[in-house]
Formats: structure tokens, sequence, C-alpha cells
């Protein structure tokens, strides 16, 4: 069973960094390079939105409107994908799930105030 696991979300200040972390269970370490894996994010009120998702041949990708501050990456040797985000801002306060194999997590919240 195919299962990501979402870390590292907090409240963190306007202007401060995050790096999450998506750690995806039940695919072999040897197979994980064959997966893109995505981060979305869906704030209160509005529907998820695609933050980034990143190939198994590392090749990221980011909607327009994400490009610039936050950077995708992966590890595939510990089926981890991680989520770093600078210089946030108030509006990028959301739950922040990973998708996997057609599976998503659970979520992670991250609160960007002061």
């Amino acid at each position: 069973q195919v299962q990501p696991v979402e870390s590292g979300g907090d409240l963190v200040q306007p202007g401060g960094s995050l790096r999450l972390s998506c750690v995806v269970s039940g695919i072999p370490h040897d197979s994980f390079r064959a997966y893109t894996v995505a981060w979305h994010r869906q704030a209160p009120g509005k529907q998820r939105e695609l933050v980034a998702s990143i190939t198994g041949r590392d090749r990221p990708n980011y909607p327009d409107s994400m490009k610039g501050r936050f950077t995708i990456s992966r590890e595939n040797a510990n089926n981890t994908v991680y989520l770093q985000m600078n210089s946030l801002k108030p509006e990028d306060t959301a739950v922040y799930y990973c998708i996997a194999a057609g599976k998503w997590g659970q979520g992670t919240q991250v609160t960007v105030s002061s």
C-alpha cells in the first residue's frame, strides 16, 4: 500500500523559510525513481492547487504562480521528496499535500503569520 507522509509544517513569520518532507512508503527504493511526485496545497475556502512536481528523472515543474520561491527536490534512496519554501507570505498559509502513485498524504499545516 503506497502511503505518502508529509512533515515539516509549522508556524513561521512572513519572510521566513520552511522545508517540507514527503516520505513515500510502499514503493521499493529501486522503483521510486519511476514515479512523479507532486506537492499541492489547499487554503481555507479555496480549491487545492498544484505547487510543484518532480519526475523520476529529477525534472521539476512549477506553475507560473509558484516559480521563484519554491524548490522541489527528491532523494530516491530514501523515497523522499522535499519542498523548500522561501520568502513565505501570509497567502502561503495552507495545508500542503503530497501525492505519489495516485495516493494523497494527510497533509501538513503551514501557517505564515506575524
